[in-house]
């Protein structure tokens, strides 16, 4: 196990109804002046944003509501958010949602924090993060794990880049959630977070080191997942199934399922270049791509493969490759039932492209020839191209 820092600060209010405890965990951690930062009308409809701003108000807290975070949020959108944090004087961010609007959150808190800075210059990291306002969590959707991670994803629409930012500064200060508030998720979202979860395990536990305890805890977060995302997906409302899916989106991106590793991160990588140009759902993205990557990948170190195999799908019969590629099956196989794309043909947002385009993703995939991506295989230009062709079918 390598030398690793774990720190994990955010405060975790998890249960019914718990929204209702928002004003007291912004008062905790010294809010006055509230945006609150929502996605669609889900959470207008739903009544929770008005329950919300009813607690707020019954405190005294000052508030104002900024709205319209879309799917792959936008660096457009957050700078907007910025300019009304800044007149409205607010000194705290609540994201009410996903990790959109988590992510978008978090954006609008380093902007007021630096309003002399174009807060791109962080995602491209010109410029490190030192001070931000604090931010807080309602969440809404089991996904991203936003909510208790040190990051956030922007796309810069103007020119089609999608950007991820790790800085301890991102650390929301509280998560509030209530798995009952993932009940007006229609099915194919819900698989879309359950796909998201897997994949942050997936791609810290998919690296060269061997970590006995760190791969265990990864194991079991993945069995459960798959477990409970197959009973979600029927069932929307079922409060087990939505509430351990809940639990292991947080512990699977706030860095516990891979400590003492170096982690790979590939796929998101390759899945991010998709949402960016094709305006892909993050979770269907990845799904699209794992497949691919893993045959590409898996002999670098085939032991690897196979205990995933053994430990996360009891696969045991057979050689090593076998079983190894028996488990990449297994894995590609639960996301079709889960109704994921695991190809271009089968994602309706994109479909097969010519190779112009790939050779493209590819190009922006390693910022513009700039950087190689991976640590489980460290891969180049060509490489990506080579998985984005296997892809394309």
């Amino acid at each position: 196990m390598q030398s690793f820092t774990y720190w994990s600060p955010t405060e975790v209010v998890f249960g019914k109804d718990t929204e209702n405890q928002v004003a007291e965990y912004v008062k905790k951690y010294g809010g006055s002046r509230v945006l609150l930062v929502y996605g669609g009308g889900s959470v207008v409809k739903s009544g929770l944003l008005d329950r919300v701003a009813a607690a707020l108000d019954a405190a005294d807290i000052a508030h104002e509501s900024f709205g319209g975070v879309q799917p792959n949020p936008s660096l457009e959108h957050a700078k907007e958010g910025i300019a009304q944090a800044i007149d409205f004087g607010a000194d705290f961010i609540v994201g009410v949602g996903g990790g959109s609007a988590i992510d978008t959150a978090k954006g609008i808190a380093h902007g007021v924090a630096n309003p002399d800075v174009d807060i791109w210059d962080f995602w491209t990291e010109k410029l490190p993060v030192e001070k931000s306002l604090p931010v807080g969590v309602i969440l809404t959707i089991s996904a991203a794990g936003s909510e208790t991670s040190s990051s956030s994803v922007l796309t810069n629409k103007a020119t089609g880049s999608k950007r991820g930012l790790d800085t301890p500064c991102n650390r929301p200060k509280f998560a509030i959630m209530n798995p009952e508030l993932t009940y007006t998720l229609p099915p194919y979202q819900v698989a879309c977070g359950v796909t998201d979860i897997m994949m942050h395990t997936l791609d810290r536990y998919f690296n060269p080191i061997d970590n006995e305890l760190t791969d265990a805890i990864a194991e079991a977060l993945l069995r459960t997942v798959i477990a409970k995302g197959a009973v979600a997906v029927k069932d929307t409302h079922d409060y087990d199934a939505m509430s351990e899916i809940m639990w292991a989106g947080s512990l699977s991106h706030n860095g516990l399922t891979g400590l003492g590793g170096t982690g790979d991160f590939a796929p998101h990588q390759l899945g991010h270049e998709l949402s960016g140009m094709f305006d892909i759902a993050h979770g269907a993205s990845l799904a699209t791509v794992w497949g691919h990557w893993a045959q590409y990948v898996y002999k670098t170190k085939i032991a690897r493969f196979v205990r995933y195999a053994n430990n996360v799908w009891n696969i045991t019969e057979g050689s090593d490759e076998e079983v190894a590629l028996a488990g990449i099956q297994a894995t590609v196989d639960y996301f079709k039932s889960i109704g994921m794309p695991t190809c271009f043909s089968e994602a309706e947002e994109i479909g097969v492209q010519s190779d112009e385009v790939l050779k493209d993703l590819a190009y922006r995939c390693t910022f513009e020839g700039e950087r190689t991506i991976g640590g489980f295989q460290v891969l180049d230009g060509d490489d990506i191209y080579n998985i984005y062709k296997m892809v394309n079918v």
